[in-house]
């Protein structure tokens, strides 16, 4: 009898590089500004010219300690600044600034609701880094690739994940409360599409009975969500069945072909040695006193998961709404200030969770870009509450203003559409439906109930959505049973 395979458990810990919203870079004062030309935005010490020497920025200092006090992270005091040695074309020094040893935080932890269940990550450090240039590879020229050094010293938040994670569930629910942590904090746009988040993933399987991880794996440059899940997923099956077929797996870097779906072996792994860590001998340990980490604890913000509990405790909405809701500052931020405004806070949820979300993702925008105001948001349901529209009404008015940003009853009234709610003026309607559909007026005398739902839908039609459909419902009944 053949022997039963054990199963084997995955471990995965993320590395989350975060561009950080300042206005200049790390150690220098040249802007951090997108979408300049091509090396505009440089000086010698983000060329890295010989003697060029470093400034610290103290707002990066802040929006680190933001995201580290964030997490729960314990501060060293004093971290160090080193030098992380390799030799890369977009590294003109042929060594980046960063900390290894001595991170600004470490030992933290995030706890995320995956499946009606809170797991806890653990955060093994927070700290700072300049990023590197940008590399540009003409389709028209294969043989050269040029450099736009405006990205060099641009300041990066690299957080890193213990390796606490164990399904593709759990990354995402990871990735969705980093990037959620640092939009909450005002430290970072976090846009994937622009490169302003990257990620790198490790993966390792192990025996179920055995708690010794396995041959770990790291996964470069995955800059979307699609990528991290469909690499991690990969890895995990091509791991486990190496192991089954009793192959050893090799500790190495590999990078994702999203194109194909797998990932390829890039180099061995490199340790600390390779990187020749040292501590960079033109910055002074830095130093976070109590008063200033006193000071910025007191004006965190409250982050999206206890946003979540609390629009559950105090507008009643479902667990999905308010994760839907508090996932998008700009979201939340909107919803809480129609509820304000005088919106009852269910409708005011379903119409952001619902069609504003698909007006948002249709035009690749973000709730922030829409022209939505909390007021016009409050006075739609106002009419839809009143009876003054109908639904189908609400909605072509909702699409206008959403992206114009103006007022929902001018708007009724420039297309015609307050709801018909006298009997007098929507009988004639109902008297052509009835004419016009005899086959339906029968079925419904047959006693298919179905049929008056559709002779409705005609009436609603007719009137181009201004009928009071259960006005509508009871004349049409009348007509019927006559």
């Amino acid at each position: 009898m053949e022997e039963d395979l054990p199963d084997y458990v995955p471990s995965i810990g993320l590395e989350v590089h975060a561009e950080l919203s300042t206005k200049t870079k790390v150690f220098c004062g040249c802007p951090t500004a997108a979408g300049a030309p091509p090396n505009t935005q440089v000086c010698p010490v983000c060329l890295g010219f010989p003697g060029a020497l470093p400034v610290l920025n103290r707002v990066v200092v802040e929006y680190a300690l933001r995201v580290a006090l964030a997490l729960h992270c314990q501060i060293h005091r004093p971290s160090i600044f080193e030098r992380k040695g390799y030799y890369y074309p977009d590294l003109p020094k042929n060594f980046q600034i960063s900390q290894k040893r001595s991170p600004l935080g470490y030992s933290g932890h995030v706890e995320l609701p995956v499946n009606g269940e809170l797991h806890r990550v653990g955060i093994t450090d927070v700290h700072v880094e300049e990023d590197a240039a940008k590399l540009l590879h003409p389709e028209d020229d294969k043989d050269h690739s040029l450099v736009d050094f405006n990205r060099s010293g641009v300041p990066l938040l690299e957080i890193v994940s213990e390796p606490d994670m164990h399904s593709a569930a759990q990354v995402e629910a990871y990735m969705n409360a980093i990037r959620s942590a640092l939009l909450y904090l005002g430290v970072s746009e976090a846009r994937m599409e622009q490169g302003q988040l990257r990620f790198e993933a490790s993966v390792s399987v192990r025996p179920e009975d055995t708690e010794e991880l396995g041959t770990r794996v790291e996964i470069k440059n995955l800059n979307s969500y699609r990528a991290v899940l469909g690499a991690v997923s990969h890895e995990i099956e091509r791991q486990t069945k190496a192991l089954q077929a009793g192959d050893l797996l090799v500790q190495e870097t590999r990078l994702w072909d999203d194109a194909r779906g797998v990932t390829e072996p890039m180099r061995t792994k490199e340790t600390a040695m390779d990187y020749r860590y040292f501590p960079e001998p033109d910055l002074m340990p830095l130093v976070v006193d109590d008063d200033w980490i006193a000071r910025v604890r007191a004006s965190l913000p409250e982050l999206a998961e206890e946003r979540r509990v609390r629009f559950v405790q105090e507008y009643g909405l479902s667990d999905y709404d308010a994760g839907i809701l508090t996932g998008d500052k700009g979201l939340a931020d909107l919803f809480e200030a129609a509820v304000a405004a005088g919106a009852p806070a269910k409708p005011a949820a379903n119409w952001l969770t619902g069609r504003f979300l698909y007006l948002l993702n249709e035009r690749g925008i973000g709730a922030t870009e829409a022209a939505l105001t909390p007021a016009a948001l409050a006075e739609l349901v106002g009419l839809v509450e009143s009876d003054t529209i109908t639904g189908p009404a609400a909605r072509q008015v909702f699409d206008r203003i959403a992206l114009s940003g103006e007022s929902p009853k001018r708007v009724v009234v420039e297309l015609g559409l307050t709801q018909i709610g006298d009997e007098d003026q929507l009988a004639a309607s109902v008297d052509e439906v009835v004419a016009e559909n005899a086959e339906a007026a029968e079925n419904f005398r047959k006693g298919k109930e179905a049929a008056l739902k559709f002779l409705v839908g005609q009436v609603m039609r007719k009137t181009k959505g201004r009928a009071n459909p259960q006005l509508a419902s009871k004349l049409l009944e009348e007509r019927l049973k006559v």
